[in-house]
This record gives structure tokens, C-alpha cells and sequence, in this order.
């Protein structure tokens, strides 16, 4: 087996810490933890502050940029959403927004048996002011769905 490959691009927001965007290790790809920040300014998507402290988020926006960026590490990694066989995905208000973001989930994998498998945790605080983050786990082996 040769030696894991580390993906970093500049089409995904700069990760936070000292890690890669992704790693491969022969047909596996493993997503580090991917939220909505926008690539070009860090901007976080539907934030709303007011004294320099977070007041309101906007879910939507939020989702849509989240899979916005994980495509971005995904095509850096030549792999694409069909590939994904596992997403955890984080919310910091579970009760507010996971019925948004099922409903936007839907709309990227609308066919539940070539969706990932998916588990979503309520999560207290993320280490930047967003409200999502997904973890991701792709197959770039050769695909069959049954």
C-alpha cells in the first residue's frame, strides 16, 4: 500500500489548525471536519454580529456552503458527493436545525439508497462560530450500488 496522500486546496477554507483537508490512503478518502467558512475571506455565511459577538446565524446558508466546500475537497481529491459512503455531520442547535438541514440534505442526495450513510450529533460549540460542521468518508474504489 503506498503512502497516505495529503489533499490541501485553495477552493475550501484554510483549515484551523495544522491538518490536511483530506488524506488518502489507497481507495479511501478521509475528510477532516468541513464547515461553511467561505474559501476566499473566512467569511462564515449568515452570520450576524453586533458588538463583535454572534447574535444570529442563517442554517441555509450555512448548509448550502458546508456542501459547497466539502465538493471543493472532494474535486481537489478527484472524487465527487457519489463517492461518500459515511457523513457525521455536527449541529450546535439540534432542535432549531435539523430540520432545515434534512431538508437541504435532500436536495444534494435526493435518492436515499445511493445517499451516505449519515449520523448528526448535537454538539454544544464548534471551534469557530458556525453552526455545522460534517466529517466525511469516501470510497474512490470501484462503485457498486445494489
Amino acid at each position: 500500500m503506498s503512502s497516505p496522500a495529503s489533499i490541501r486546496t485553495t477552493t475550501a477554507p484554510r483549515p484551523v489548525g495544522s491538518y490536511p483537508h483530506a488524506r488518502r490512503v489507497g481507495d479511501w478518502l478521509l475528510l477532516s471536519g468541513i464547515g461553511p467558512r467561505s474559501p476566499d475571506d473566512n467569511v462564515i455565511p449568515g452570520n450576524v454580529y453586533a458588538a463583535g459577538a454572534l447574535v444570529a446565524y442563517d442554517i441555509e446558508a450555512q448548509c448550502h456552503a458546508v456542501f459547497a466546500n466539502v465538493r471543493a475537497v472532494l474535486n481537489a481529491s478527484d472524487a465527487q458527493f457519489e463517492d461518500l459512503i459515511d457523513v457525521t455531520v455536527y449541529l450546535t442547535d439540534m432542535a432549531r436545525d435539523f430540520p432545515t438541514y434534512n431538508r437541504i440534505w435532500a436536495e444534494y442526495f435526493p435518492d436515499p439508497a445511493k445517499a451516505p450513510c449519515r449520523t448528526t450529533l448535537g454538539i454544544s460549540t464548534l471551534p469557530t462560530p458556525i453552526a455545522i460542521e460534517l466529517k466525511c468518508t469516501a470510497w474512490m474504489g470501484t462503485r457498486e450500488i445494489t
